[in-house]
């Protein structure tokens, strides 16, 4: 009787991971499985197993948008965006989580409340300075700000500030490194598991990014590919096998970039809590 005493938890929470995990996959597989059906079974039953219309969802979708060039937009806008965020966050977190300088509280405060402002306030002002710096139809906008990314220098400085003793970098000093060295050297490899946390995080927001680039970009080839899978979408009809194939394809970098990264993730948030 003690025995099922202590099983029953575990069982609960077994069945509650489950669920969990089902409710996470369920959906996915069944944007994968409507990919491979036509708009009228789609819109008239469920479709539970794989069809065969396929080939015809994805020559309907290449009718409407060159998806891949898309899929390239969006990488090379992805990838050093999320590079960005990851160094330069780090950079400026072990700037606010070691040194001190005068006004240091006032700007890691506008760097808080910068976090608290949605992007959608400061979209005609962001319209208006690429404007002016003759930014509009180029990747710049998207991938210069992740230099100056808030929410990585929120969550690196934590972990800079209880992961790297001061006397480290003082041990560095006395050996002749400079500052750059102490931190490309010494301090960013040990914050790496809560860099690539962000980097994830990163990336897959900049990947979903919509807004922005309907904006900015008024050339056809250079929209990404939330934009083309809005494209997809008639004025009148919709073929929902094509929109559902180029979804799939869409997530198929995050779920990659997810699947090899994750473990740094666990690590990345528990980073310095045991030092």
């Amino acid at each position: 009787m003690t025995k099922v005493r202590r099983a029953a938890p575990r069982a609960l929470m077994y069945a509650f991971l489950i669920l969990l995990l089902l409710l996470s996959v369920v959906p996915f597989y069944l944007v994968v499985v409507n990919a491979t059906h036509s708009s009228f079974d789609i819109v008239t039953k469920l479709n539970l197993l794989p069809g065969a219309a396929t080939a015809e969802n994805y020559a309907t979708m290449q009718s409407h948008v060159n998806i891949w060039r898309g899929f390239a937009n969006s990488l090379l806008i992805a990838v050093p965006y999320t590079a960005f965020t990851g160094y330069f966050g780090a950079l400026t977190a072990y700037g606010f989580a070691k040194y001190s300088f005068k006004g240091k509280n006032v700007l890691f405060g506008i760097v808080l409340c910068s976090m608290m402002i949605p992007s959608q306030v400061s979209i005609i002002g962001f319209y208006q300075l690429n404007l002016k710096l003759h930014l509009l139809n180029t990747y710049w906008p998207f991938i210069l700000p992740g230099i100056a990314n808030a929410t990585s220098v929120f969550f690196l400085r934590g972990i800079i500030s209880q992961s790297i003793p001061t006397s480290m970098m003082e041990a560095a000093r006395l050996e002749g490194c400079s500052e750059f060295k102490i931190f490309n050297r010494i301090v960013f490899p040990c914050v790496i598991p809560g860099v690539v946390t962000m980097c994830i995080f990163n990336f897959v927001a900049c990947w979903n990014n919509y807004m922005g680039p309907l904006i900015i970009m008024s050339k056809t080839e250079m929209y990404t590919m939330p934009v083309m899978i809005a494209m997809i979408k008639g004025l009148y009809l919709t073929n929902y096998g094509a929109m559902y194939l180029a979804i799939a394809i869409s997530v198929v970098p995050i779920i990659v970039v997810f699947c090899f990264l994750s473990r740094y993730i666990i690590n990345g948030l528990t980073v310095g809590s045991d030092k």
